[in-house]
């Protein structure tokens, strides 16, 4: 049953134009969406997050978080080390470059959220994110149920 004013469709529709302006707005910024989300979350991390973390965060297997990570090694955005007090823990150390990728994300991400949010009133956002966040939880009740 595909109705285009049905719930599923219209929200999928958001969240593709959503990922496609981001990934626009990145294609400058060599990082991809997924090692922007690292480059985040270890900023509002102070700078260093144990790498199970941003795993957890990411919500994908290890492996393939392994990956994400390697590559922005790789890219000198990001250097992994072993925790002071756990040797058998890594830690995720934003680099300076990577730093300066994160500033440039976080611009990104706040003018996609302007062009979607476009012409709302204070209000009007706050009832979408209020009703967003029960769908999302409606939906993730909905995961303990199936």
């Amino acid at each position: 049953m595909d109705r285009p004013d049905a719930l599923g469709p219209m929200l999928g529709c958001c969240s593709h134009l959503a990922r496609e302006r981001m990934d626009a707005r990145l294609a400058g910024c060599d990082v991809t969406p997924a090692q922007a989300r690292v480059l985040m979350y270890v900023h509002r991390s102070g700078g260093q997050a144990p790498q199970h973390e941003v795993t957890r965060f990411l919500r994908v297997k290890p492996s393939t978080a392994n990956g994400i990570l390697d590559r922005m090694e790789e890219k000198g955005l990001l250097r992994r080390s072993v925790s002071s007090s756990d040797a058998r823990r890594r830690l995720l150390v934003l680099t300076d470059k990577g730093a300066r990728q994160q500033e440039r994300f976080h611009r990104a991400f706040w003018e996609t959220e302007e062009a979607a949010q476009r012409g709302f009133s204070a209000q009007e956002r706050a009832d979408l994110l209020s009703l967003l966040s029960r769908v999302i939880q409606n939906l993730e009740e909905d995961r303990t149920l199936c």
